[in-house]
């Protein structure tokens, strides 16, 4: 089976958009990178590895730690990445698949 070539969606990803892509976009959205309502349906690849750079460029500013962004972009990292895990947990998600091989 092909891997497909468009992204689905935050919102309709796997284990309640707990992914690598699904945190890119909560990571634009607390940047103001994307607006909250994009939620990068149909995007290809290429848009979504050109999205992880502005991430990153960003992160890079912090050292890429929470602790160190301004007091606004950390309330909204919180309430963005509150929420998620709110959702995901609600759709059965344990981020045990993350974690499973750190024994």
């Amino acid at each position: 089976m092909a891997k497909p070539d468009r992204y689905v969606g935050i919102h309709k990803d796997i284990n309640g958009g707990m992914t690598s892509i699904g945190k890119i976009i909560r990571d634009a959205w607390v940047f103001e990178l994307i607006p909250e309502t994009q939620t990068c349906e149909n995007w290809n690849l290429a848009g979504i590895d050109a999205l992880l750079q502005k991430v990153n460029a960003e992160w890079d500013k912090y050292g890429c730690m929470v602790s160190q962004l301004p007091e606004p972009l950390r309330e909204r990292h919180a309430r963005i990445h509150g929420e998620a895990l709110e959702k995901a947990r609600a759709a059965g998600w344990s981020g045990e698949t993350e974690t499973g091989d750190e024994d």
